[in-house]
């Protein structure tokens, strides 16, 4: 049975030429339903497999829905704007770099997801109302803060795990660590800035 509908899967992206994605999706649900009937051994077969994938894909889906609210609430628009306030049009030319230079520390007071979901689209939207190519801001953040900052952060769960294989304690490899990692990353805003990426 499961032979057969394996062939029969790829006989329809083929010879139908349906997407992979619809077709494994469909050919997933079709190989749970025949080889595990009852609900709660498919439940069992997943957590055992796609545990991982599916938290991952249930905190994009969250973080669309976040975004998508803050944006089409006005809620974004209304950040910006008070940002925008505040800020000067000399001052808010520099943001992707000022943005480059802290965003490996801004990694102590913001985990990943909260940062890219709730931070960079105000930021975003700021540089946006003062002419700024949006891009140049998101491509600041990643300077610092999934390149050098992630590994020192204590909102990452990865660091623990780093931590945990050396033995040391976190204090210790975040007082060694951090001078580095924060100078690469003023380094790299500095290539950024030469080679043209981030504007002066």
């Amino acid at each position: 049975m499961n032979v057969a509908l394996t062939v029969l899967l790829i006989a329809a992206m083929i010879g139908a030429k349906l997407e992979p994605v619809v077709v494994f999706m469909a050919g997933v649900v079709a190989a749970l339903a025949i080889n595990y009937p009852d609900p709660g051994m498919q439940r069992e077969r997943i957590d055992a497999h796609a545990r991982a994938a599916l938290m991952m894909a249930a905190i994009l889906f969250a973080a669309g829905a976040f975004t998508g609210i803050m944006k089409e609430s006005g809620m974004l628009a209304a950040m910006a704007r008070a940002a925008t306030a505040v800020l000067s049009p000399a001052a808010a030319r520099h943001l992707p770099v000022v943005l480059g230079m802290l965003s490996m520390p801004l990694s102590l007071l913001f985990d990943p997801d909260s940062f890219y979901f709730g931070v960079l689209p105000v930021l975003a939207e700021t540089a946006k109302s003062f002419g700024i190519p949006p891009v140049q801001v998101a491509q600041a953040s990643l300077l610092g803060q999934m390149t050098t900052g992630f590994p020192v952060s204590p909102l990452t769960p990865a660091t623990f795990l780093l931590v945990g294989l050396a033995q040391v304690e976190l204090r210790e490899h975040q007082k060694f660590a951090f001078p580095y990692l924060w100078a690469a990353s003023l380094l790299m805003t500095l290539a950024a800035l030469v080679v043209g990426v981030l504007p002066i």
